[in-house]
């Protein structure tokens, strides 16, 4: 591996996965929770061991070096074939638009998130590796399941509906449909989707952006729009949004019809590589 080709990054914090909100009114992880979260992280590190053994035994699988069996510790986590896991705090891949992936991907793996267990399976990857596991999943077709059902007041959820289509100019908070797109699906090649996502997972992810656990490329938007949002706010958008069914065609469109509200920083691929 060209060790060059990969660029100064500075060493992640000492901070608890564990620790998915920092501040009052969003839901902090269980013991139950923690034990789901563990167990999948144990079987990602025996698929590691299962790959670094010698080939003596009849019942060890056959390396077929293909990116979908490179990828199993990713699913050991993520769920089969990246449809998300179990737990409802280990997100879908499959189908995300590539350029996201791949900026995620470099934020666990020099420090901007916070994942012991991502930081050191990514460490020793390139730019150009990284870029090509984002590929991978993107380009995955695998249908969605039924969203959960979410227990919130009508007036809740009729507030999260609002924040998530409209926005509150009054507060400067944008509607998430004006960089994630009118269908809430995504926007080509570095916005995601927010449909299908469970509640304890969106939670998370914004108390993380209040609190600085989760951070991007400069200018970082959803840290901005996070710090704006009451908690109140928080948990109705996050309900909502996870109540929502995925519409018939559940694809990233390919660009919004005007720019986005805000500006969101992102990172610049490896010298001659496109996503798709």
């Amino acid at each position: 591996m060209n060790k060059q080709s990969l660029s100064p990054r500075p060493k992640p914090r000492r901070v608890s996965p564990w620790r998915l909100s920092a501040w009052p009114g969003v839901r902090a992880t269980t013991a139950a929770t923690t034990l789901a979260v563990v167990q999948p992280l144990a079987a990602a590190f025996a698929l590691l061991a299962l790959a670094a053994a010698p080939a003596h035994a009849a019942d060890t699988p056959r390396f077929e070096d293909t990116m979908a069996q490179r990828t199993l510790a990713c699913t050991a986590c993520h769920g089969a074939e990246g449809r998300a896991g179990p737990d409802g705090y280990y997100p879908r891949l499959a189908g995300k638009p590539a350029g996201y992936l791949y900026n995620q991907l470099l934020h666990f793996r020099d420090g901007r998130r916070q994942h012991g267990l991502m930081a050191r399976l990514l460490e020793p990857l390139s730019d150009d590796y990284l870029l090509e596991i984002a590929t991978h999943f993107a380009r995955l077709e695998l249908p969605y399941p039924p969203p959960a059902r979410v227990a919130m007041t009508e007036a809740a959820r009729a507030r999260g509906r609002t924040l998530a289509l409209e926005g509150d100019p009054g507060r400067q908070l944008p509607a998430c449909a004006s960089c994630h797109g009118a269908r809430l699906t995504g926007v080509l090649t570095n916005t995601p989707g927010l449909l299908g996502l469970p509640r304890d997972y969106l939670n998370g992810q914004l108390g993380a952006w209040r609190s600085g656990l989760r951070r991007a490329h400069a200018p970082d938007c959803m840290a901005d729009i996070a710090k704006r949002l009451s908690p109140e706010d928080l948990n109705a958008v996050s309900g909502w949004l996870a109540s929502q069914p995925l519409p018939a065609d559940w694809h990233p469109v390919a660009r919004l019809p005007q720019p986005p509200a805000i500006a969101c920083g992102s990172a610049i691929l490896p010298a001659g590589r496109v996503t798709r």
